[in-house]
């Protein structure tokens, strides 16, 4: 069963040595970098929420929801409304339906509006990045037309 958990000291070096394949690395930050890019939002008014990924008590991957990014270039569709910024599972673990069973856990959390109201939840990603664009689609995300930073921006209603 996929879990979130929050980063704490006891798992934090298990979340930072997770990886993707060689040719995935392009797609998505290290999850250290990330961590940085947490705190770097925390104190510039943002609303991230880092968790690590574990299938049962094993931790499998990471993701960074964020919410009111300021100071940066963002699609029309970013203010008041939920991001998920990084998405990864480790390459020991792709292909078991973990980044599926994780994304309906993200969902989840996201809908209970834990920094503030929003109509969407919404998604950057690589133009070339065909797996993360199948996912999302299957979970009802349609692009919106919009790219920001050579990302195509995939939209949800929540």
């Amino acid at each position: 069963m996929i879990t979130l958990r929050k980063i704490t000291l006891e798992n934090r070096r298990d979340i930072f040595n997770l990886t993707v394949s060689e040719e995935q690395r392009r797609f998505v930050a290290s999850n250290l970098s990330s961590m940085a890019s947490c705190y770097v939002l925390a104190t510039n008014g943002g609303h991230p929420f880092p968790f690590a990924i574990y299938a049962d008590e094993q931790p499998v991957g990471f993701v960074m929801l964020t919410y009111g990014i300021t100071g940066y270039d963002l699609p029309s569709i970013a203010d008041n409304n939920y991001c998920i910024l990084r998405l990864m599972i480790d390459k020991m673990y792709q292909n078991r339906g973990y980044g599926r069973e994780a994304m309906n856990k993200i969902l989840e959390f996201i809908r209970t509006y834990p920094a503030g109201p929003a109509r969407y939840c919404w998604i950057p990603y690589a133009p070339d990045n065909h797996h993360a664009k199948k996912l999302y689609e299957s979970l009802g995300f349609r692009d919106n037309g919009e790219i920001c930073n050579n990302e195509l921006i995939t939209v949800l209603p929540l």
